[in-house]
C-alpha cells in the first residue's frame, strides 16, 4: 500500500513541475493572436491610445445585446493576446458573422470608457473561418 502511495507522489510532483514550466493553452492562444496581429500589420490593443484611429485584430470573446439609453447596442469583447477591447455597434440587435470565437479586423477611433478602450461603430472585416 505504501508503495502505491510513493509512486503516486512523484508523478504528482512531476506533473506540477511540468505544469509550471510548460505554457498553458491560454498562453499559447494569446501568443498566436499576438503573432497574427503583427503579421497583419495591426496595432496591438495594449498600445491603443485615447482618441487614436487604429486597426486591430483578434478573437471575439463575448457578444451581447445591451441597450444604451433605450437604443439597442450589440457589444463584443475583442482580444488580441495583449488586452481586451470593447466593440460596440449602436442601433444593432445582431450582425451576421459576429459571434464568440470569430476573428475580425476592426478599424475606428478609440474611446476610453471606465479605463478600458472601446471602438464605437467600427468598420470591420470578418476573417475567414478555418484559419484559426
Amino acid at each position: 500500500m505504501s508503495g502505491a502511495t510513493r509512486s503516486d507522489r512523484p508523478a504528482g510532483r512531476l506533473r506540477r513541475i511540468f505544469d509550471r514550466l510548460a505554457p498553458s493553452q491560454e498562453d499559447l492562444h494569446s501568443q498566436e493572436l499576438r503573432k497574427d496581429a503583427d503579421s497583419v500589420g495591426c496595432t496591438r490593443i495594449q498600445d491603443c491610445q485615447d482618441r487614436a484611429v487604429v486597426t486591430v485584430t483578434g478573437t471575439l470573446r463575448t457578444v451581447t445585446l445591451r441597450p444604451r439609453a433605450g437604443v439597442p447596442a450589440l457589444e463584443a469583447e475583442l482580444f488580441d493576446g495583449t488586452a481586451p477591447l470593447g466593440v460596440v455597434w449602436l442601433g444593432r440587435r445582431s450582425i451576421a458573422g459576429i459571434e464568440p470565437g470569430r476573428r475580425i479586423i476592426a478599424s475606428g477611433r478609440v474611446a476610453i470608457q471606465r479605463g478600458r478602450p472601446v471602438l464605437f461603430n467600427p468598420k470591420y472585416e470578418l476573417r475567414p473561418v478555418g484559419q484559426e
